[in-house]
């Protein structure tokens, strides 16, 4: 990126007021060592984040990760990013947008995201070309917010005309609409959210000023809604606005964006989790976690006991209930029935952002008080999702996670995704530094991940250097250097994977005090110059099975899942997907080590069918196919299931082989990919799976691909026993191919149906449109659970 005049003369205003300030851990702001807040926490913080800059990351595929994350921000054009804010506001935009998102209705998130993601990196890196950016950004969105005189900042479409009629009371929404617009509040946290990082990592006071004033616009704006009115507003997603302001809250001391963030409450879903019911199936889950986390660090300003129960049961159950074996959740973003996952390994399992948001709540209840379980849950999703979710050539990302058995990684281009996992994207690979370590109110420091790098808590005169290359090998090197007089007591993890759990101090092995309360280890003695302390963590196998299938599991060698490596095509729909036969329930007798330096494994004879397989860590895929499920048999069992494990396997891959689209409706991104419109729609969920209908005098029109040269057929999935008017016409491009009864169908049951499309209908055509068309006036279209175009058997 060029540097301009207006650029180089701000950092030379700037760079002076760095040391005025200290700087602080991460975007979803956490009790601190050493920032002080206009308003103290209320609660008894039991663990405060290290300054980023205090934590240094040593060489490891963490560090790897952060570099070409940093690459990637800098390739990138602050400009292009700004385009659409400028041109909203009436200025002229000084690049064209990015494609993607940007040019689409979600425009203006990416901007916030990029800006949260410099500032993280900047807060632990002092990089002068990252401050640059970041002040130019911040300049930018001044000059835009003065140009529009209201304290709004935005870029989406048609804008001005959304907040015209929520001002006034008229609110039209569902799920991601609001007024026409797609989740305006998203897009609002993401930049507020960015500008107060600017504000604490990057020390820039004008970012606080732009993100109070925009604060201050949302109270005007909201102030002469009832709470009926609210409520409808708030069933379209919010992203983290309650969360943002009460952190602009904690800055200022002003109590109006306290009592602001509280009409941001989502009534009947908080309120069901604040009595302990699971209200999450069935509901988009990156809509819902950062309710969460804002009731959390609310707790923590407050002392609201039905914020701390939120927040502490959404974790819980999310977890206990919804989540897969690499930390993450969801599939197609959405939460299903509590312990239902076996039938949802998809393409679309476990959307990025979702663990990026957990990982945040985990931290916001780890301060309030530290328990080993929130950081295994939090080494576990680091470890297998979010380290797993990253393309380390290029810093591209995924939006989802593929658990399909024989799925592969998709990930983001430079100029058109732009998506919200792409904007998490930026700023999870930049802070792998933050939750290392944290300390308690006694000086106590926590170790919490056993990851290569150095502390230097200068306020104590202590220094850890941690050297750690686990699961590779077993141990775990401290040196420690202290200046201190005073005893440090040393909390050690023991994780819940180790088989072996020692701890060494200068060569002699201690019997350490466990601290009951938080599960931790603790050494507690006056350290000197060069201490040295070693753990041995035992990095043994261990499995973690379907919670509704106890022989479909995922294998694991210390904290790392281990995946099977099925070459870079698509693997045989038969021969490709590999079970494990054996009559032992120990995984180490289905495995062995092959290569302990590049942690390379493989089945053992005749335990894997049809044949030997290669197996590495989850996250060390980039392009190749992998299962990291396996269905595990007894002989006995293998001889009754072959014949139709093989049958239905070969039945669903030989459709996925055929398939050129599969469009699941009642979803966001799904219906906006085949480009989804209609009149007097509805849509809900039953049997697990979302609908969509048209009602009487409606319709809806969706977009397939097609081969353009051979047969193509039409699959629609029905629910039987839906004894309603129900028939409609099915046309492609305009021509009408079938009619349709769904009275027809009489068992409670999915039926997929197909439809011949002519041939004269897809030629020379990559895609046509598909509309449904109720038959008359009394008659719906639909209720359709998902649509698929395939190329006819041979």
């Amino acid at each position: 990126m060029a540097t301009t005049n207006i650029m180089k003369n701000y950092i030379s205003l700037v760079i002076p007021l760095l040391f005025a300030y200290p700087t602080v851990q991460a975007q979803t702001f956490l009790p601190h060592t050493q920032i002080k807040t206009t308003v103290s926490e209320k609660v008894n913080i039991q663990a405060k984040a290290y300054n980023l800059e205090e934590v240094t990351l040593y060489q490891s595929p963490f560090l790897v990760a952060q570099q070409a994350d940093v690459k990637l921000l800098k390739w990138m054009q602050p400009d292009r990013l700004l385009a659409g804010f400028r041109t909203n506001a009436g200025l002229q935009p000084k690049a064209d947008k990015y494609g993607g998102w940007e040019s689409m209705g979600l425009a203006g998130h990416s901007l916030g995201h990029y800006l949260s993601a410099l500032s993280l990196y900047y807060g632990g890196n002092k990089d002068n070309d990252i401050l640059q950016r970041i002040n130019y950004i911040v300049d930018e969105l001044n000059e835009i917010q003065s140009a529009r005189k209201t304290g709004y900042i935005g870029a989406i479409l048609e804008e001005d005309r959304i907040w015209s009629e929520v001002a006034k009371g008229d609110i039209r929404t569902h799920s991601f609409d609001l007024n026409g617009g797609w989740a305006p509040w998203y897009t609002i946290h993401k930049i507020m959210a960015g500008l107060l990082d600017a504000h604490i990592y990057a020390k820039n006071p004008t970012a606080l000023t732009v993100a109070t004033k925009f604060a201050d616009w949302a109270d005007q704006l909201l102030t002469n809604l009832n709470e009926e009115q609210m409520q409808n507003m708030l069933k379209c997603e919010y992203g983290g606005m309650a969360e943002v302001l009460t952190n602009i809250y904690a800055f200022t001391g002003n109590e109006k964006y306290l009592k602001l963030s509280y009409r941001f409450y989502d009534k009947p879903l908080l309120d069901a989790l604040a009595n302990q019911e699971d209200a999450l199936p069935g509901k988009h889950a990156n809509t819902q976690i950062p309710k969460a986390i804002a009731s959390a660090r609310r707790y923590q300003l407050t002392g609201d006991k039905k914020d701390q129960d939120i927040a502490n049961f959404f974790f819980q159950t999310v977890l206990q209930h919804h989540t897969y074996a690499t930390g993450g959740n969801s599939n197609y973003e959405y939460f299903g029935q509590q312990d239902k996952l076996n039938n949802t390994l998809s393409d679309n399992t476990t959307e990025t952002c979702n663990t990026y948001n957990m990982l945040k709540l985990a931290q916001q209840l780890f301060v309030i008080n530290p328990q080993t379980s929130l950081m295994d849950y939090y080494e576990r999703a680091l470890y297998n999702h979010i380290l797993a979710s990253q393309n380390p050539n290029d810093g591209m990302v995924t939006y989802y996670t593929s658990l399909r058995m024989g799925g592969s990684k998709e990930f983001s281009d430079h100029e058109h995704s732009f998506t919200c996992c792409m904007g998490t994207g930026m700023e999870n690979h930049v802070k792998y530094n933050e939750s290392i370590y944290f300390k308690n109110p006694n000086g106590g420091i926590y170790v919490n991940l056993y990851i290569p790098s150095q502390l230097d808590d200068k306020s104590q005169g202590i220094q850890l250097s941690q050297q750690s290359n686990i699961p590779t090998t077993d141990f775990v090197s401290f040196s420690v250097n202290s200046t201190s007089k005073k005893v440090i007591p040393l909390y050690f993890r023991k994780p819940s994977w180790t088989t072996v759990f020692t701890i060494s101090v200068n060569g002699k092995e201690i019997q350490p005090i466990l601290d009951e309360k938080s599960g931790y280890y603790v050494i507690s003695q006056k350290w000197g110059k060069n201490d040295q302390i070693q753990l041995q963590l035992g990095s043994g196998f261990h499995t973690e099975a379907m919670p509704d299938n106890p022989n479909r599991r995922a294998i694991f060698y210390g904290p790392v899942i281990l995946a099977a490596q099925l070459g870079l095509d698509e693997p045989d729909p038969v021969e490709g997907i590999p079970v494990l036969i054996s009559n032992s329930n120990d995984p180490k007798d289905w495995v062995q080590m092959e290569n302990a330096n590049y942690l390379n494994f493989k089945t053992k004879a005749k335990t894997a069918y049809p044949n030997t397989i290669a197996l590495k860590p989850f996250n060390q895929f980039v392009n190749e196919h992998y299962t990291l499920y396996w269905d595990v048999f007894t002989a006995d069992q293998w001889k009754v299931q072959q014949a139709k494990y093989e049958a239905d396997k070969f039945a669903q891959r030989e459709l996925e082989s055929r398939t050129l689209a599969f469009f699941r409706p009642g979803e966001m991104q799904p219906e906006r990919d085949h480009e989804f419109t209609g009149e007097h729609l509805e849509t809900g969920e039953d049997h697990n799976r979302k609908w969509r209908i048209a009602s009487p005098k409606g319709y809806m029109s969706f977009t397939m691909k097609v081969n353009p040269t051979d047969n193509n057929e039409l699959m629609l999935t029905y629910w039987g026993m839906d004894n309603r008017d129900r028939t409609f016409n099915i046309e492609v491009d305009g021509k009408v191919i079938a009619q349709q009864d769904v009275n027809q169908f009489k068992e409670s049951k999915f039926y997929d149906i197909n439809y011949q499309i002519p041939k004269e209908l897809t030629k020379g055509k990559s895609k046509v449109t598909i509309k449904l068309i109720p038959k008359d006036e009394r008659n719906s279209a639909g209720p359709i659970y998902g649509a698929r175009t395939v190329v006819s058997k041979k």
